[in-house]
């Protein structure tokens, strides 16, 4: 029985492709070229301020600010991220193990 179905199944590409083609087939348009995708929208527009002795990086993204570094003269950086875009930062330090789910904006009204 086992042989059969191998047997039916290895015969089964020699019948799809012994079937007869139509004469009248014409080729199909060359396709256009997909559109030129620019990088420029997803990277973040960054701006470094120094106040003090401090320096503060802002990260923008289609011109709304979501995360700004802190780097302090002495003690560790740290960063302030808008989780919910709402304008309210909170703090994350660098050596944060805390598992964060992606946060991507697919569609956008």
């Amino acid at each position: 029985m086992r042989k059969i179905i191998v047997a039916a199944l290895l015969g089964l590409p020699l019948i799809c492709s012994a079937a007869d083609r139509p004469a009248n087939l014409e080729p199909l348009p060359v396709a256009p070229p997909p559109p030129a995708l620019s990088n420029e929208d997803n990277e973040p527009q960054i701006t470094i301020k120094q106040k003090g002795e401090d320096k503060y990086e802002e990260y923008r993204h289609n011109g709304k600010l979501y995360m700004i570094k802190v780097t302090p003269k002495v003690g560790k950086p740290y960063y302030l991220v808008d989780d919910r875009g709402d304008g309210q930062f909170t703090r994350q330090d660098i050596s944060d193990s805390g598992v964060r789910p992606p946060m991507w904006i697919i569609h956008q009204w």
